[in-house]
């Protein structure tokens, strides 16, 4: 069979450098696409720019919502390296059509939503081979490994985008997924356990499980893992809306160049790196999983906040910095959903975290590109503009420069409120609850324990 003839391509011990080599590669080919992708998009669309990248997002995002927790739900069954091979291929599958094609690129981008979720394998993936106290330093690392991959590579991609052209940004782009998927089929072992996938060829899937509708129904009862999905859809939605047209804001709004706008990912990605691994370990151990979430939902309301009132590059910069504290919150969180499942379900579970974030990513572009255009903000060229002469128009334009940020601090808001109920002890009420969990809470173990905890 097919699933078992892949998982024979590669032999040793799985680790978690390998899902870091994994992350890195494919991110790091889609943030050399930066510069390119924001030539091409204005290109194909050059009315309602905004609008048009919220909608392409968009049906991604819902497309990936709905495949999520089946594909999570089979990794369960038949190991996850089939299913992470499947995912990289699909997430990088529309990157040589940028230069042959924009229409039918941004097309595959869209539908390869039904397969572009390689973040719930992986953290399946690390489920599978790290133990519970270690696993939300593991989480921390592939995140912080999704930030150090746009570290460089759009000002790598903007540089050889200006000096060669956009045509060598996509070959390299190309080379380096190519790469990516040779590293899954050839070198990165399976890390489901060989008596978990055996036991479970014999047995039926649960369709149940893998339907995200079902999934978020089976979500409401348990009361602790749907705070945690509330908290994880109202603090991914602004995000999920930032991300798709943040960077064409800073360039169309406040002015920043190409150079400048690589040079600010990078800042961002590097103070990224050090929340996500060292500042999210002393966290764990100091203050427990839930003030670090909640810790990590106050820096994203300062910091979305901040976005939408500022309108000088230099608070551009400063509410960047407060952006990377907030990254420590989806490690967290996913650590937390991990700790409250059995181990054969991580799949299905972290399955259906992505699928919300998914859904995040359908409903959060889509949404930040409708407000954009109700307020007349458009992309209307590349390089910066000069600035407009003050007027009292103008003047009061500038009161809210960017309104999408301040709804999403709105969102963020209520995730905070959400999360404050969170319980520091869970007590679970439903069948993907570990043992482990029950044992724990019967012992009186608490968050601030010594053992760590979107």
């Amino acid at each position: 069979m097919l699933f078992k003839h892949i998982r024979q391509r590669s032999a040793g011990r799985p680790k978690v450098a390998h899902a870091v080599v994994v992350i890195f590669m494919e991110f790091f080919a889609w943030g050399l696409l930066t510069t390119p992708m924001l030539t091409v998009l204005h290109k194909t669309f050059p009315q309602h720019t905004f609008l048009m990248n919220g909608l392409i997002q968009g049906v991604k995002g819902f497309l990936s919502f709905m495949s999520a927790p089946l594909i999570g739900a089979l990794s369960d069954v038949w190991g996850r390296k089939s299913f992470l091979l499947l995912t990289v291929f699909f997430t990088c599958a529309p990157i040589p059509l940028m230069r042959l094609s924009p229409w039918c690129f941004f097309a595959l981008m869209s539908v390869s939503g039904l397969f572009a979720v390689t973040f719930s394998v992986i953290f399946a993936y690390v489920a599978d081979i790290t133990e519970e106290h270690e696993r939300s330093t593991a989480y921390g690392l592939v995140s912080a490994t999704f930030a150090a991959s746009l570290v460089t590579s759009p000002a790598i991609g903007a540089f050889l985008s200006l000096r060669y052209g956009d045509s060598l940004v996509v070959l390299l782009a190309t080379i380096i997924a190519v790469a990516d998927i040779l590293f899954v089929l050839l070198v990165v072992p399976e890390s489901l356990p060989d008596k978990m996938r055996l036991s479970s060829w014999g047995l039926p899937i649960s369709w149940e499980q893998a339907d995200p509708f079902a999934s978020l129904r089976k979500v409401g009862k348990d009361s602790t893992v749907l705070l945690i999905c509330v908290t994880v859809f109202l603090s991914y939605l602004p995000e999920a809306g930032q991300y798709s047209s943040f960077f064409l804001y800073l360039g169309q709004v406040i002015n920043f160049s190409s150079e400048a706008i690589a040079g600010f990912i990078a800042m961002v990605g590097i103070l990224s790196i050090g929340a996500q691994t060292l500042l999210l370990s002393v966290l764990m151990k100091k203050i427990g999983n839930k003030s670090t979430v909640l810790l990590g939902l106050g820096f994203q309301l300062f910091q979305l906040a901040w976005y939408g009132f500022g309108s000088e590059p230099w608070m551009m910069w400063a509410a960047g910095a407060v952006a990377a504290l907030s990254s420590i919150t989806f490690p967290s969180v996913s650590a937390l959903v991990s700790r409250c499942t059995d181990h054969d379900q991580q799949g299905a579970v972290q399955g259906m975290i992505t699928g919300i974030r998914g859904l995040c990513n359908g409903l959060g572009p889509a949404l930040f590109g409708f407000i954009f255009f109700l307020f007349n903000v458009e992309l209307k060229e590349l390089s910066p503009v000069e600035p407009n002469p003050v007027t009292p128009d103008t003047e009061e334009k500038r009161v809210i420069p960017g309104p999408p940020f301040l709804f999403g601090a709105c969102t963020v808001l209520l995730a905070l409120l959400v999360a404050v109920f969170i319980p520091a002890q869970h007590a679970p009420a439903v069948k993907t609850c570990s043992t482990h969990v029950m044992m724990e809470s019967a012992s009186g173990v608490t968050e601030n324990g010594s053992v760590p905890v979107w």
